[in-house]
């Protein structure tokens, strides 16, 4: 009861979060408001993730297991019913194929670096301590300079390769217009929600602990797989954010819903791994990060559809279906 009421409350703070990050996303245009609410979901996940980690139960896998959650969350259940919405009214949507094949890019060598090589390379699934300073290291460089060159450069990459909406028309004016000009103009407000936003974040702080604490013993009781900590807590992470992905799919803004997800994933992914590993490093626990070979065939599986929706002149109501499908197996690989 009590581990019930804690999630509710969590998950209501990360929609007021998200909601501050969606207004804040209104203003500033895309890339840049996509980045406000990807950003904001990493900092909940992570504050998530070393609550658990902190706690009394077994954790040396939770980073593992949530970003796997997360990744099969994102790739397959939001994207693939976003884009199942968006085709079924629309008929067929549009990507924008440049700004798309550099998510799925970052992805592959991001996973890689953070489930697969731990397994190949690693000490029983875990990096020695020199191999986690190299993946620190490159795994940041790699998203810092992705973050630059997508606000700066190549930002137009992940704009609707139309405007489809009045909203669309106002993302792409704002980004135009230039994210200098756009504080100048509403700095107050833009400040104000900011202060909003991370104050929404404080309680999911707060309770966090007490959280995770619970969640270990339930497990424990219903003698659950522990790989549902993580699917729980990708959950209550990208809830908020999956509900906008979906809209923005209903309004046939496919761009939007990979800027949102595989934005998202990016960032959880680039920033989730460095951090629990620097965690794991200055509390002295192990950070079991390798996946097994089944997660591993389905994460190939869940890019690779991603490469194939980039290479699709149009997307159909069949390329969210499929990755629906996926996110199944996914599911059944929880409890085998």
């Amino acid at each position: 009861m009590v581990l019930t009421a804690l999630v509710v409350i969590i998950a209501y703070c990360a929609f007021g979060v998200v909601q501050q990050a969606e207004h804040l996303a209104q203003r500033l245009g895309d890339p840049y408001g996509s980045l406000v609410l990807t950003l904001s979901i990493v900092i909940i996940e992570v504050i998530l993730i070393m609550a658990v980690m902190l706690g009394p139960g077994e954790s040396a896998t939770i980073a593992r297991d949530s970003v796997m959650a997360v990744s099969m969350v994102i790739l397959n259940l939001v994207v693939g019913l976003s884009l199942l919405l968006g085709a079924l009214r629309h008929g067929s949507l549009r990507l924008n194929s440049a700004g798309t094949s550099t998510y799925l890019a970052m992805l592959i060598v991001l996973i890689t670096f953070g489930l697969i090589m731990p397994g190949a390379i690693g000490e029983e699934g875990a990096y020695t301590a020199w191999q986690q300073v190299v993946v620190v290291a490159i795994t940041l460089a790699v998203y810092g300079f992705f973050l630059l060159r997508q606000t700066t450069a190549e930002a137009s990459d992940y704009r609707e390769p139309v405007p489809l909406t009045v909203a669309g028309d106002h993302h792409d004016r704002a980004t135009s217009s230039g994210l200098a000009q756009v504080l100048r103009d509403h700095r107050r407000e833009v400040l104000t929600r900011a202060a909003v936003l991370v104050g929404t974040v404080l309680p999911i702080v707060l309770l966090s602990h007490d959280m995770a604490a619970l969640l270990d013993d339930g497990l424990a009781r219903m003698n659950a797989p522990i790989a549902l900590a993580g699917l729980l807590i990708a959950m209550i992470v990208f809830l908020p954010e999956g509900i906008t992905a979906v809209r923005a799919g209903l309004s046939g803004e496919a761009q939007r819903v990979i800027n949102l997800c595989h934005g998202a994933l990016v960032s959880t992914v680039g920033l989730t791994i460095p951090a629990v590993l620097i965690i794991g490093a200055a509390t002295g626990q192990t950070v079991i990060l390798a996946e097994s070979l089944p997660h591993v065939v389905l994460l190939a599986v869940s890019l690779l559809l991603g490469m194939n929706t980039v290479l699709a002149k149009r997307i159909s109501a069949g390329h969210g279906a499929v990755h629906l499908a996926v996110f199944v197996a996914y599911a059944m690989t929880l409890f085998s």
